[in-house]
């Protein structure tokens, strides 16, 4: 009977929860192979270097938080408002796209120190804007309310997680989905 192995994908999601824990530092092979429950002479099976592992994980992140959400969108059709309203659905999960929101502000952390890494989410934000763009350009009529709501709605859904504010008598679910009726009107 032969030794069972770790999945690739098992290291990548342990590399993407401590990056979310504690940033890119805390992403270290003794440390997953505990968390894993595993020796780390598995892990050179998969990755050459931890450099290659953290890499790997940037790939997961950037595929599932923007082109698989856009795919996920996409894949049932409707008009523009009707793919906004479920892209807004999508990404206000608690653990939304990749993993929601932790690793999200762990990597933009992470490229604030890093080139490499702050080109990726450019990259990514790039993307996140142009199908928003495609989205709300369809309905509005000048460039400038399109890129208003756009990054109205991107503001959102980052910046509503860093929000402590009470919304006085509102709940924050009520206050999100006010806005939701805004930008989709």
């Amino acid at each position: 009977m032969g030794v069972t192995r770790t999945p690739r994908g098992a290291w990548i999601e342990q590399g993407l929860e401590a990056l979310a824990a504690a940033g890119p530092e805390a992403v270290r092979i003794e440390v997953l192979a505990q968390a894993l429950g595993v020796s780390k002479g598995g892990f050179y099976g998969y990755f050459r270097n931890r450099d290659a592992l953290l890499t790997e994980m940037l790939d997961t992140w950037e595929r599932e938080a923007a082109e698989a959400v856009i795919e996920e969108v996409e894949g049932t059709g409707g008009d523009a408002r009707t793919r906004l309203d479920r892209l807004f659905t999508i990404t206000a999960t608690p653990e939304g796209p990749a993993r929601g929101v932790a690793v999200e502000l762990a990597i933009r952390d992470w490229a604030r120190r890093d080139e490499s890494v702050a080109e990726r989410l450019r990259r990514v934000d790039n993307r996140r804007m142009e199908y928003l763009r495609s989205l709300f350009g369809s309905f509005c009529e000048s460039a400038q309310e399109v890129e208003l709501r756009c990054t109205l709605t991107f503001a959102l859904r980052l910046g509503g997680h860093l929000i402590a504010a009470d919304h006085g008598p509102f709940s924050r679910a009520e206050v999100m989905e006010l806005a939701r009726k805004r930008l989709l009107a």
